[in-house]
């Protein structure tokens, strides 16, 4: 609405086609205060409108109240090289690429519309009970992760996932995940097919999930892994970051560890932690799998 009343008074360049004012008028500190209250994608488009909106959109004002509290420190984190005086838009811009750190075994990068930091950790960063007998595990290839690979186990009595990372988080609640799918996914002619022939043992107990921190919270929960063809998020559980200044350490595990069966036909993608309110989004597209607490 306030784009379509712009246009009809001010040209492309802001400049004004008829005596009456137009938003093209108001000072460029004005213009900077009123859209430091939108979100990024919207102050982007309304850099469109005019020399004053454009212009207003590279305050450095407006884009620090839009970075993480900590961001000085997520820039020396993650991103390898900085130059000077870089602009807080263009470090927002770097930080919501997905940037890769610690070997190649993690991504993290910024949510686009609310600047949160989500992170992920592939199956080669975490611990596998069997990971290196191919009678147990693969890694196979595919263009379904972020990392260009899975851990595919066959079958096994034992299984045991851990997981473990330092990171300066930036203060909120954060949610964690693992993503998992049950059978084999590949295209044939163009299209997804899923083979669940290794598919056994998931529906007789529950996998046991268990969060830890370096502050003391804890959680646990079990679910069933269920639905072969589809990536899920498996709820772990929570934790909450009050100090920005400190790293947190997170060790995450997933176990079904009755050996009166064998279980196998997994998917094993990563480990992911976004803030807590992203499970509502996991929900509405039908990614998200509740476990239920302990």
């Amino acid at each position: 609405m306030g784009a379509s009343f712009s246009l009809s008074f001010t040209d492309q360049d802001g400049f004004s086609s008829s005596s009456s004012p137009s938003l093209g008028d108001l000072p460029e500190s004005c213009v900077a205060s009123i859209i430091g209250y939108l979100d990024p994608p919207q102050i982007c488009k309304l850099a469109k409108l005019n020399r004053a909106f454009r212009a207003a959109s590279w305050a450095d004002f407006v884009w620090e109240s839009k970075l993480p509290q900590n961001y000085e420190t997520l820039v020396g984190e993650v991103l390898s090289f900085v130059p000077e005086k870089l602009g807080k838009r263009d470090i927002y811009t770097r930080l919501c690429r997905v940037n890769t750190f610690d070997g190649g075994t993690k991504k993290i990068w910024l949510d686009k519309s609310t600047g949160g930091v989500c992170m992920s950790i592939s199956s080669k960063g975490l611990q596998i009970t069997g990971i290196d007998d191919r009678r147990y595990w693969n890694h196979i290839p595919t263009e379904e992760s972020r990392f260009g690979s899975i851990a595919y186990l066959q079958q096994i009595w034992w299984f045991e996932v851990d997981g473990e990372v330092e990171f300066p988080f930036p203060p909120g609640t954060y949610s964690v995940f693992f993503r998992l799918q049950l059978g084999r996914a590949a295209r044939r002619f163009g299209r997804r097919i899923c083979n669940s022939e290794h598919v056994h043992g998931w529906d007789i107990k529950p996998v046991r999930f268990q969060l830890w921190t370096s502050d003391g919270q804890y959680a646990t929960s079990q679910c069933t892994v269920s639905d072969p063809g589809e990536w899920f998020h498996y709820h772990v559980g929570d934790f909450n970051v009050e100090n920005s200044n400190s790293l947190t350490r997170i060790k995450i595990s997933m176990t079904q560890i009755d050996c009166t069966h064998t279980k196998g036909g997994l998917c094993l993608d990563s480990v992911v932690i976004y803030p807590s309110k992203f499970r509502e989004r996991l929900k509405q597209r039908g990614y998200l799998k509740c476990a239920e607490p302990m």
